[in-house]
């Protein structure tokens, strides 16, 4: 079964913690983006909204590090609450340690590539993570429009995902809505990252649903 990750990018900023309550009753994790203005063009959440949600989250905090020099803030949200902490290929110049070190943290963690970036690059490092997050969008922004060659890319992973015998999750983090999710977990897609789609609906549990078994033939 596929997992949903809505990215509170897209909540409600002042009511986080009703917007965490109705997630707990519907999704699977929380997905969130933090952005520095520098590795991407906006500035998100940090620690302490890290630590916010968590006070209410009963399910798994998805942290998705769109930073420069992660390796000097995977401890701080790791004690802040982050069940997964994902850095990105293109922010670490020794991915191996940096995966090492979070994963010695006692929590998961996953490698982000952004759209440019060749799954095939992950080739040495896939065995030792737990989850690949293909960026369907561009990051730094939310309500962007989906790259269609993604499906493609996602195929790729998983080959090589089962070429390694690695046990890494495919997430996918752009774009998603009820309109592709059947043809992205038919591609490899593990866990999808959603949210304008949820967090725009009258009731998110429907829309959460509508990700899991979406009715749109492919």
């Amino acid at each position: 079964m596929v997992l949903v990750s809505p990215s509170i990018l897209a909540a409600d900023h002042a009511n986080l913690e009703a917007e965490t309550k109705r997630l707990n009753k519907c999704a699977d994790w929380i997905h969130i983006d933090v952005m520095d203005g520098t590795f991407v063009p906006n500035i998100s959440f940090g620690l302490p909204i890290v630590a916010a949600v968590k006070k209410h989250a009963q399910i798994p905090l998805d942290v998705h590090l769109m930073i420069q020099n992660p390796q000097n803030y995977v401890e701080g949200f790791v004690k802040a609450g982050a069940n997964v902490v994902t850095v990105h290929y293109e922010a670490a110049t020794h991915l191996h340690r940096l995966v090492w070190q979070v994963k010695n943290l006692g929590v998961k963690c996953g490698v982000a590539l952004n759209p440019h970036t060749p799954v095939s690059l992950l080739e040495e490092i896939v065995g030792d993570v737990d989850m690949v997050l293909i960026m369907t969008v561009n990051p730094g922004y939310g309500g962007q429009k989906f790259i269609e060659n993604s499906y493609d890319k996602i195929r790729r992973c998983k080959e090589l995902i089962l070429k390694k015998n690695s046990k890494a999750l495919i997430e996918v983090d752009g774009g998603v809505t009820d309109k592709n999710a059947r043809e992205l977990v038919v591609a490899g897609t593990d866990v999808l990252v959603a949210g304008s789609y949820v967090f725009a609906a009258a009731d998110y549990a429907k829309a959460v649903e509508s990700l899991k078994n979406p009715v749109v033939e492919i």
